[in-house]
């Protein structure tokens, strides 16, 4: 019904035109103008029209029309089938079936509808009140970030001051050092060159006296032999050495003597930390299940999160592809790989990273173009990829011949690390034609499942073997049988074991937690982990992605 004010007069205008309302359908419950009447009545043949003056219109629902009997309007609803139906339709199509009254059925729905708007606008208040709050939240958090930026500003400062304060001193014990060296040693060279002056004038007189024929001359000769022979020693000073240790991002220490200087990274500072997720402190009794997510790869093969709602997902084929939590495809690339890519992963900057073994590189995705960042030596095949905290790659690799593996760690395209021999000279990974998983802990472990050994490896951040991990799951009868795995914000390893249907869950340590296997993990292999702490497991039979919470 539209409505129009001229000079504090409402006029009522026509439905189907803009001239002045006259008459009115009850039939319909539309407004009409003289010239409409015949327009309205003609567009709905079938149906009967109760058109009266406007001024005697009555207010009442409009029946839906019967698509299956002319000149009937559906006032009931059959409760079997589930469809408005007409007065002809229960004595036909619907004969015994239940109905109910379209009235009742309509007033029972405006009863829910308005109790349901009352509540909706009860709780808009308390809505505007949680975003003023987080506003005000927002406003305190920008200001405390403020604040510490300022204080980190100012600290930099005054470690810098320090640096530069201990490192005058360093040069300042090395000047007074260098002082002492050169003067001692210039002492005994102005005593060995004027023992050398009278040596040459004494030689000189000698000669003399012996062409002389004076006895005289040779009478007074004086011997000067002894004191000759004591020619000054030159003093054996040793010279003091630099020594210096260089964990890169870890550790920085330097030594001269008896100065001594260290600055040491005990943590790794990350947004993944503690730090970030300090609510969640412990494992939940019953893992939830948030997903199962059909993915239709062939051999699906590779799981690697981006946020909270995305994963890179791919199988043996080139194609790399990206699905939401609901299943929907995102993105799709095409990888460089002669086959498949042989592992996947994702930078801090949600950027997709995949190794190429058979050209030997490590390959980014980034704006829609593939760029190389890593060429692995010759006779090194890179594999199994992580994306450390400090920004670095670390590429599990092995030979042609899959007789060894190593883990190497890249700083861009240099070479900071090699992870393949213990104190004993043995090699840390055995070869195999399986796959050497690898990922970081947050204190800075390199935590690697070999599945050629059947056993979760963990190394130090200098590459010497903490502890190696192979017991079975409680009551399961087949042995351990690693495969991917992650670490989370609190430390613990996670790694897959398809043989027994489950995944293990340690501590940092390597210590035993718990076994998840009652949330329908039929043979998981791949394993992946979201921004909000959530586990993305791959189904090797199934084909799926299962979504579960466990912390």
């Amino acid at each position: 019904m539209a409505n129009t004010t001229t000079q504090g007069q409402e006029i009522i205008i026509c439905d189907f035109c803009d001239k002045a309302v006259q008459q009115f359908c009850n039939s319909c419950q539309v407004d009409l103008c003289e010239d409409c009447i015949n327009k309205h009545v003609t567009s709905l043949k079938s149906l009967t029209h109760d058109i009266v003056p406007f001024t005697k219109r009555t207010v009442q629902l409009v029946f839906p029309q019967c698509t299956f009997h002319s000149h009937q309007r559906c006032e009931g609803h059959c409760q079997q089938c589930d469809v408005p139906v007409c007065i002809k339709c229960l004595t036909g199509l619907h004969r015994g079936h239940e109905s109910e009254d379209m009235t009742t059925i309509i007033t029972r729905l405006r009863e829910k509808i308005k109790k349901e708007t009352d509540e909706i606008e009860a709780i808009i208040p308390k809505n505007r009140a949680k975003d003023a709050e987080a506003e005000n939240r927002i406003s305190r958090s920008m200001a405390h970030f403020i604040q510490l930026e300022k204080q980190v500003k100012t600290q930099r400062k005054q470690w810098h001051i320090e640096v530069d304060n201990i490192f005058n001193s360093l040069e300042s014990v090395i000047q007074s050092l260098r002082d002492h060296h050169i003067t001692t040693l210039k002492s005994c060279q102005s005593k060995l060159r004027s023992q050398n002056s009278s040596m040459i004038l004494t030689v000189r007189n000698n000669r003399e006296i012996l062409k002389s024929n004076k006895v005289s001359d040779v009478n007074n000769y004086k011997s000067k032999l002894m004191e000759f022979k004591n020619i000054p020693q030159i003093p054996d000073l040793s010279l003091p050495s630099l020594k210096t240790n260089t964990v890169q991002g870890r550790e920085y220490s330097i030594e001269f003597g008896e100065c001594k200087a260290s600055l040491n990274q005990t943590t790794v500072f990350s947004l993944t930390d503690k730090d970030s997720n300090m609510f969640v402190k412990e494992l939940l009794k019953e893992v939830k299940v948030i997903a199962n997510i059909p993915t239709n790869i062939e051999n699906l093969c590779r799981v690697a999160c981006v946020g909270s709602d995305k994963a890179w997902i791919s199988g043996e084929k080139k194609m790399i592809t990206c699905v939401d939590i609901h299943g929907a495809v995102q993105n799709t690339v095409t990888s460089t790989c002669k086959t498949f890519p042989a592992d996947i992963t994702v930078t801090r900057q949600g950027e997709l990273i995949y190794s190429d073994a058979h050209n030997r590189t490590v390959n980014i995705v980034r704006d829609r173009k593939i760029k190389t960042l890593i060429t692995t030596p010759k006779g090194w095949r890179p594999r199994e990829l992580c994306c450390t905290k400090s920004g670095n790659i670390l590429v599990g690799m092995c030979t042609v011949d899959k007789n060894y593996y190593k883990i190497t760690c890249y700083q861009g395209q240099r070479v900071t690390q090699e992870i393949d021999k213990d104190e004993h000279g043995h090699p840390i990974y055995q070869g195999g034609e399986y796959l050497v998983y690898v990922v970081e802990n947050n204190n800075g472990d390199i935590v690697a499942s070999d599945l050629n050994a059947d056993k979760v490896v963990v190394v130090d951040r200098t590459g010497k073997v903490r502890f190696r991990y192979n017991d079975k799951r409680p009551g399961g009868k087949k042995s351990f049988c690693p495969n991917q795995l992650v670490t989370d914000s609190m430390g613990h390893i996670i790694v897959t074991d398809p043989l027994n249907d489950c995944l293990h869950i340690l501590d940092q340590n390597g210590q035993f937690l718990r076994c998840v296997d009652n949330c329908g993990l039929h043979f998981p292999v791949g394993l992946s982990l979201d921004s909000e702490g959530r586990l993305w497991i791959w189904l090797y039979n199934s084909g799926e992605l299962k979504i579960i919470k466990y912390i």
